[in-house]
C-alpha cells in the first residue's frame, strides 16, 4: 500500500519523505488556504521534495476550463497529478487530460457508480472520501470494498486512493479492503508507528541493558 501525505505544508512533507514514509502528496484548495502561501509556489516546492505523484486541484467548473487549468498545472513538473471533481464536466476533462498523457485524480467520490465512471474515463486515481461518509452515518469502508471489487471484476487500472482518512485504524481497514493508496494528514501517518507496548518494551530493554554496564560498540 502506498501512503500519500494530505497537506500543503512543505516542511511536514520533507520530514515524511526523509523518513521514507510517503510515496506522494495530495493537496486541495482548503489545504492551500491553510498554508497561507501562493498556490503554484507551494506546488512547485512539493514537487521538488517528492518524486511521487503530487495532486494539484483545478478550480474551474466546466470541462474546457478544467482542461486548460489541468494542462497548466501539468507543466509545473512531471509528477503533477491533476485533481478533478467527480462531476460530468470533471469526467470529460479527465478523459481529455488522460488522452494527453496527464495523470489525473478524480476526487469527491461518494459512491461506487461514480467510481465506475471515473475508471471508464481513464482516471489514474479515484478518491473515495471515507471520513466524510462516516460523518453522515454511512459506512465509508464499505465503499472502498465495493470499488475494489468492481475494479477487479473488469481489470480497471485506476488506483483506489482512500481519502478523508482520520485515524491509523482507517488506514488499516483501507489496507484490508484493498485500497492501493491512503492519503492522510502527516500526524496520522506518524501515528502509524505508535503503540504503548512498543515504548514500554523499549524502556524495559534499555533499563536491563544499562544494568549490564556494557557497550554495543
Amino acid at each position: 500500500m502506498k501512503f500519500f501525505a494530505d497537506t500543503a505544508e512543505v516542511d511536514a512533507i520533507r520530514s515524511l519523505e526523509e523518513a521514507g514514509l510517503i510515496d506522494g502528496v495530495t493537496t486541495n484548495p482548503s489545504l492551500i488556504k491553510k498554508s497561507g502561501r501562493a498556490f503554484r509556489q507551494v506546488v512547485e516546492e512539493i514537487c521538488a521534495v517528492t518524486k511521487g505523484p503530487v495532486s494539484a486541484e483545478v478550480t474551474a467548473v466546466n470541462a474546457q476550463a478544467m482542461i486548460d487549468e489541468g494542462q497548466s498545472l501539468a507543466a509545473i513538473a512531471n509528477n503533477i497529478t491533476v485533481k478533478l471533481p467527480l462531476t460530468v464536466e470533471g469526467l470529460k476533462a479527465c478523459r481529455a487530460l488522460t488522452r494527453d498523457g496527464v495523470m489525473t485524480n478524480v476526487t469527491l467520490c461518494f459512491s461506487a457508480p461514480q467510481a465506475l465512471l471515473a475508471a471508464k474515463a481513464g482516471a489514474t486515481f479515484i478518491s473515495p472520501f471515507v471520513g466524510r461518509l462516516d460523518d453522515i452515518h454511512t459506512d465509508g469502508m464499505a465503499l472502498i470494498q465495493d470499488i475494489r471489487t468492481i475494479y477487479d471484476n473488469y481489470d480497471y487500472k485506476t488506483e483506489v486512493l482512500a481519502a478523508s482518512i482520520r485515524t491509523p485504524n482507517h488506514i488499516k481497514e483501507c489496507a484490508i479492503a484493498g485500497a492501493d493508496v491512503a492519503t492522510a494528514p502527516p500526524d496520522v501517518l506518524w501515528r502509524l508507528a505508535e503503540h504503548p507496548l512498543t515504548h514500554s518494551g523499549l524502556d524495559a530493554f534499555l533499563k536491563d541493558w544499562q544494568a549490564t554496564g556494557q557497550s554495543v560498540i
